[in-house]
């Protein structure tokens, strides 16, 4: 007997499936251990560039290295929270070309409390270095203010587990807004 599922469950059970399916990343650092769900299916270019760099060993001696707080912005109309790491320089060997930006318009990720993304200047030049949300970053959004250009930042994932650790970094002390101790990555890998 031949079962025929409706378009809207087939549709349902297909999302699902996506969602357990989501590669997982262990950040170790010096400060706990931090656990990130990976979106490859809604910011196809985004995670692939990430992983790629987990996958080839990439991230090897990276940092979190800048925390931006309330206090720490005096120039800034639009304040944020995160915390910044990557490889740091610019002119790093193990560092990939440039990718597309993928706004939060196309993939549907906002910035919420948690959620990783990729720090750029300008479209189209996020390479290596993320971020993490400390608390909801609604302007980092497309059509967000924190850039003059409203295009706003490729998010990939979310932090699933160690939220603490990411809330202590951002509580180090800084200097316009780099961290007077770098936190460093002991490592960055695959866990699922």
């Amino acid at each position: 007997m031949k079962v025929c599922l409706p378009i809207t469950a087939l549709f349902l059970i297909l999302w699902l499936n996506s969602c357990v399916n989501n590669p997982k990343v262990l950040l170790k650092t010096e400060f706990g251990d931090v656990i990130c769900e990976i979106y490859e299916a809604q910011a196809p270019v985004t995670a692939k560039n990430f992983l790629q760099y987990v996958d080839e060993g990439r991230f090897k001696g990276v940092t979190f290295y800048r925390t931006v707080t309330v206090d720490n912005q005096l120039d800034n109309e639009v304040k944020i929270a995160v915390i910044q790491g990557g490889l740091f320089d610019d002119v790093h060997p193990g560092r990939l070309k440039p990718i597309k930006h993928e706004t939060t318009q196309e993939t549907g990720i906002l910035h919420k409390d948690g959620v990783i993304s990729m720090a750029r200047l300008e479209p189209g030049s996020a390479t290596s270095e993320f971020f993490i949300c400390v608390g909801d970053q609604p302007e980092l959004d497309f059509g967000g203010r924190r850039n003059p250009d409203g295009q706003g930042f490729a998010a990939f994932g979310r932090v699933v587990s160690g939220r603490e650790v990411i809330r202590r970094i951002h509580g180090q002390s800084n200097r316009d807004q780099y961290l007077h101790h770098r936190v460093e990555i002991e490592s960055i890998e695959r866990v699922k």
